[in-house]
C-alpha cells in the first residue's frame, strides 16, 4: 500500500509529495521546497521514516515545482527526472526566477538525471507509476498514475474544480483540452487525484462537475 505525505511549499503553496510503500523505497514528486524550514521538514520526515528515496520526479519544469531540486541532489543524491519537452524550463531555474518573479534563487540548477520516454513506467518498491503525457500547462507536462492503487499525481494539469493556466510560455489551450478529455477523463472515476496546488480530488467528481470537462 502506498503512503503519500504532502508538504506545502514556497510562496505559491505548491504540493510536494513523498510517496513510499512497505519496502521503504520512495519517490519525491515535485519538490518545490524553497525555504530552509520546508527542506528541513521533508528531510526529517524521510529520515524519521527510514525511507530510501530513489527518484525525484517532476510533473513539469516550472520553478515552483522545482525549487527543491538542488536540495534533493545535495541531501539524497537525486537528480530531477522530467519530460524532454520541458528542458527549456528546467535547465535554468535561475532564469525562470528572474523572468517570472524578478529575483535570483542564488543556487545552481542540478543536472538532469533522466528524460521520460513515451509510456514509460517508474518502479520503486512494490509499485509502479505510469507516466501519462498531458501537455497544455507546459509542453512537457505529465501526470503519474498508479493503477493498482487508483492514485494520480496531476501536477498543474488538474486541480480541484479547476485546471492549470495555459498562458505561460509554450502553454496550449488546445493541448490542455485534449489532455483533460482524452487522457484524464478516461481514467477510472474512483481515481484519487493529488494536485499540484490545493486539495486532493477524484476523477469522477471532476468529470461530472469541473466546468473544463464539459
Amino acid at each position: 500500500m502506498l503512503n503519500v505525505k504532502t508538504f506545502q511549499c514556497n510562496m505559491l503553496g505548491e504540493n510536494c509529495y513523498v510517496v513510499s510503500d512497505e519496502t521503504r523505497e520512495s519517490v519525491i514528486i515535485d519538490c518545490g521546497a524553497q525555504y530552509p524550514e520546508e527542506r528541513m521538514a521533508i528531510s526529517q520526515y524521510i529520515k524519521k521514516e527510514a525511507l530510501k528515496p530513489i527518484h525525484l520526479l517532476c510533473t513539469h519544469g516550472h520553478l515552483d515545482h522545482c525549487f527543491g531540486n538542488i536540495f534533493m541532489m545535495n541531501e539524497f543524491g537525486l537528480k530531477p527526472e522530467v519530460s524532454g519537452e520541458d528542458l527549456f524550463l528546467i535547465e535554468d531555474l535561475d532564469k525562470q526566477a528572474r523572468n517570472m518573479f524578478g529575483f535570483s534563487i542564488g543556487e545552481p540548477t542540478p543536472p538532469i538525471g533522466h528524460l521520460f520516454s513515451t509510456d514509460e513506467e517508474i518502479s520503486f518498491g512494490n509499485h509502479r507509476l505510469q507516466i501519462l503525457p498531458t501537455p497544455g500547462h507546459t509542453p512537457g507536462s505529465v501526470v503519474f498514475y498508479c493503477k493498482e492503487e487508483s492514485l494520480l499525481f496531476s501536477g498543474d494539469t488538474l486541480f480541484r474544480m479547476s485546471i492549470g493556466r495555459t498562458d505561460f510560455e509554450r502553454g496550449s489551450w488546445t493541448d490542455m483540452m485534449h489532455s483533460l478529455h482524452e487522457v484524464l477523463a478516461k481514467l477510472p472515476a474512483n481515481t484519487v487525484v493529488y494536485t499540484g496546488h490545493g486539495p486532493e480530488t477524484n476523477i469522477g467528481d471532476e468529470v461530472q462537475m469541473n466546468p473544463y470537462f464539459r
